[in-house]
């Protein structure tokens, strides 16, 4: 995932596309090549992807959506986030803009007895469509989402990762050595409350995603455990990284 680092930096959430600029065959050829190379979170969850055309689904934009469905087991949200932000910054490095759409469903529910989880909608953008610099982004400061020594390099790319609602739910605590990774669910959304932990949970690991990342690109060795959901003054601790270099 190294090489997703340089799209980090211009990654926009896209939904005004210019109906004169398609999809190549090639491209989407490409990216069904890509879904090979995907490295999973958890690796014994099954998933599928299907790409189907806008208009079977109820997405009000995008030329594509992108749908993905998994079996139901311990962090099968957390693993589709991961997994679609993989997608997410591959297809944008290639000038395809993409929109994470969770009030979209597709017509078929299920897969060979997989649940549908969520779906990115897509389509071929200009190259002016995406940030051309760090500070068009919308984000929390760094200080109040991480507690803790670390190097800043670090902070500031993870601070840039995309949530529903721009909600921003996670915390980090950390020391040179480690780093504890926390859903805040007191945060306010706009999200209805009976879906804020299923679409904060894709936000999770979104996140995780763009921490390794980071840490990937700057030469740091790491364990990931991942945590059983259990409120702790507050935060819910959801991954515990040992880090080394």
């Amino acid at each position: 995932m190294k090489e997703l680092l340089s799209t980090v930096y211009k990654r926009k959430s896209i939904r005004t596309y210019d109906k004169d600029l398609v999809l190549t065959k090639e491209a989407l050829d490409n990216l069904k090549d890509y879904f090979t190379k995907l490295i999973p979170l958890v690796a014994d969850i099954k998933y599928h992807l299907e790409i189907v055309a806008r208009k079977d689904t109820s997405a009000k934009f995008g030329e594509y959506c992108l749908l993905f469905y998994s079996e139901e087991k311990p962090y099968h949200l957390l693993n589709a986030g991961y997994l679609l932000e993989q997608i997410d910054l591959y297809l944008e490095s290639q000038n395809v803009g993409v929109c994470w759409y969770g009030m979209a469903y597709p017509q078929e529910k299920t897969y060979e007895g997989l649940k549908y989880i969520i779906m990115l909608a897509f389509g071929q953008s200009e190259p002016s469509s995406f940030r051309e610099s760090i500070n068009e982004f919308k984000r929390k400061s760094i200080d109040s989402i991480w507690s803790g020594s670390f190097p800043e390099e670090i902070k500031a790319i993870v601070r840039l990762a995309p949530s529903a609602c721009n909600s921003q739910t996670w915390r980090f605590i950390s020391t040179d050595e480690q780093v504890e990774v926390y859903r805040d669910p007191n945060v306010r959304s706009i999200i209805p409350k009976s879906r804020l932990a299923y679409f904060n949970s894709l936000d999770l690991g979104i996140v995780l995603c763009f921490l390794d990342i980071a840490l990937d690109n700057y030469g740091y060795d790491f364990t990931r455990i991942l945590i059983n959901e259990k409120a702790d003054n507050d935060l819910i601790e959801v991954a515990r990284y040992k880090i080394k270099k």
